[in-house]
């Protein structure tokens, strides 16, 4: 690989973990002494991703912007490493005007026309709309393809086999990613499923699959970039599940205690992973990747301070672009 690559790699990771990071002091800074989670300047529920950043990188580093994604309710990943606009993705997670639905969905239902993203709340949701946007790629002879993501919990939901099926049935232009956190909310895979490896169920809709073991950022670069191509080229779907992990809660305010691997999980954030093997290769020494970080602290801090100082909506126009 291209150690250019290896470094943007790298880069799209430590901003991602930068915004999640922001987000989670502003998210957290006005809902103590008692945990109230409509309080502060960033009500509800928030969902964030940090240990899974290597599939957002991994994956976007193969798309272009005509290119569609659909993600789960913890999208802010896989949206900064497509390209959606992050002044306008911090607004919406503050309710602001100026976010991407203006304020009214929130920070798990994004949608940004312009890099085709969007996402939904809802588990598994995100398959059926992927296949509509590369079943309209394939009709209009585009050479665009979608990938559609989903985590490990909802791979047991109808709505992921039954887009498998039909996407391998019209050999639509999808790549079907499966976020293995080991985690469905509190539930862990060994309870929840009954294969080791959701690439397995590939074989069942005739399609391939592959699994990427290790939080591999490079790993997922490398099998994305052949199922991207692939897809682009009309030969229809691949399934990709990444072992991935969750360094934080299922959602703010999470106390994890039903989890005995946080300790050991900790031990292999991906982003300190990756340092390590950069610097042992050459690629990028401490100064290097000091500077990275600095830059993506710098825009970030940018993206924050455009949407706290954003308008918020006029209540008055509360049912205007929403469903009624």
């Amino acid at each position: 690989m291209d150690p250019k690559v290896k470094v943007e790699l790298y880069r799209t990771m430590v901003l991602i973990r930068s915004f999640e990071e922001t987000i989670l002091q502003h998210y957290h800074a006005d809902k103590s002494p008692a945990w109230d989670i409509g309080a502060g300047l960033i009500p509800g529920e928030m969902h964030l991703s940090a240990g899974q950043e290597p599939v957002a990188a991994g994956i976007c580093a193969n798309l272009t912007a005509s290119d569609a994604i659909t993600a789960t309710h913890r999208p802010h990943h896989l949206a900064i490493a497509h390209g959606v606009r992050m002044e306008a993705l911090a607004a919406e997670i503050f309710g602001r005007e100026t976010g991407l639905g203006k304020g009214r969905g929130g920070h798990m239902h994004l949608f940004d026309p312009g890099t085709h993203f969007s996402c939904s709340g809802i588990i598994a949701e995100g398959l059926p709309p992927a296949l509509g946007q590369a079943f309209a790629f394939q009709r209009r002879g585009l050479p665009n393809v979608v990938v559609a993501v989903t985590g490990e919990g909802a791979a047991n939901q109808g709505a992921f086999h039954e887009s498998l099926n039909l996407a391998a049935l019209w050999k639509l232009p999808v790549v079907f990613v499966v976020e293995d956190n080991d985690w469905a909310i509190s539930v862990p895979r060994t309870a929840s499923t009954a294969v080791p490896s959701n690439a397995a169920r590939a074989a069942a809709y005739g399609i391939p699959g592959e699994r990427v073991e290790n939080n591999d950022v490079e790993e997922v670069w490398r099998v994305a970039k052949g199922a991207i191509k692939r897809a682009r080229s009309g030969d229809g779907p691949t399934l990709i599940e990444v072992h991935t992990v969750r360094l934080w809660g299922h959602f703010e305010g999470d106390a994890q205690a039903y989890r005995n691997d946080l300790e050991e999980a900790k031990a292999h954030d991906p982003i300190e992973v990756y340092a390590g093997l950069l610097a042992r290769e050459g690629v990028l020494d401490t100064k290097g990747a000091a500077k990275i970080k600095e830059e993506c602290t710098k825009e970030v801090a940018s993206a924050i301070d455009f949407a706290k100082t954003s308008p918020l909506p006029d209540p008055a126009g509360a049912l205007q672009y929403v469903f009624a």
